[in-house]
């Protein structure tokens, strides 16, 4: 790896994703308990009446002890959705990589390697980071001797993926967080949904005359779970597929613009 090779773009560490998951539970409890537990949502100031008609809030609370563990799904979605924006969009660097790119091949079809390093300076992220190595080794082989051509392009390919397998981890981390609260929030909230049909067939089973309202809570603990579980599922999905897309369109243009820097030198040698 040349020594010009500039640090990845920042990112959250395994330690902290870990406090991250933490308090988003701590967070997901407080919220339960003082927010949508709140008196103010309840008829006669008590949460264990119904919820004041047209209260959100008070009908999430009665989805029971799961609503705390989806509330932190949720809470951990958002989060790394905004951790992941701003590590990539820093990824990207400045300009649009697609322009990028094109400036990289006009330097270097007019044999400008230093504009085109100049470049990757101005234009800064994970992508330029790697151009800028392949950029640099390229320099390197215009200089040096001893070696064939076929060699030189080799060198200049094998820094590019060096330098590309340096960048991949620090833009994919995290990802599996989306990948894996997508089915694990909607298991959690199927747990909850069945907590909510054994109290309503619980009632149901009660001697004489079944307990209408057991059952009536019983069915809307479980339904509120499985919306809310079924919510942060389909959103977890969303944002995997939109980062896992703007990740292709950068590993894209550091393929295109690493095929330049090779095919380019590998034609003005002789």
């Amino acid at each position: 790896m040349s020594k010009q090779q500039k640090n990845s773009v920042g990112g959250l560490s395994p330690a902290a994703t870990g406090i991250v998951f933490v308090l988003a539970l701590v967070a997901g409890v407080l919220l339960y308990m003082f927010v949508f537990g709140s008196p103010d949502n309840f008829e006669g100031g008590n949460p264990d009446n119904h919820p004041k008609k047209g209260n959100f809030l008070g009908v999430i609370y009665k989805g029971g002890v799961i609503v705390p563990v989806l509330l932190a799904c949720v809470i951990l979605v958002f989060t790394f959705f905004i951790e992941r924006l701003i590590t990539l969009s820093r990824a990207a660097g400045s300009g649009d990589i697609a322009g990028f790119v094109r400036k990289i091949r006009l330097s270097l079809s007019n044999g400008n390697v230093d504009e085109a390093i100049t470049a990757c300076d101005k234009q800064k992220g994970s992508v330029a980071n790697v151009v800028s190595a392949g950029l640099h080794k390229y320099k390197e082989m215009q200089g040096a001797s001893g070696l064939d051509k076929d060699t030189k392009v080799m060198a200049i390919q094998k820094e590019i993926e060096e330098a590309q397998s340096l960048e991949m981890p620090m833009l994919e981390r995290n990802l599996i967080v989306f990948s894996t609260l997508a089915p694990v929030a909607t298991l959690i909230a199927l747990l909850g949904t069945v907590i909510g049909m054994i109290k309503a067939f619980s009632a149901l089973a009660n001697a004489g005359a079944p307990d209408s309202v057991g059952l009536a809570n019983g069915i809307s603990e479980a339904l509120i779970n499985t919306a809310l579980g079924i919510g942060t599922s389909a959103v977890a999905i969303i944002f995997y597929n939109f980062f896992t897309t703007k990740i292709d369109g950068m590993v894209h243009g550091i393929e295109e613009a690493g095929y330049s820097i090779s095919q380019t030198f590998a034609s003005q040698q002789k």
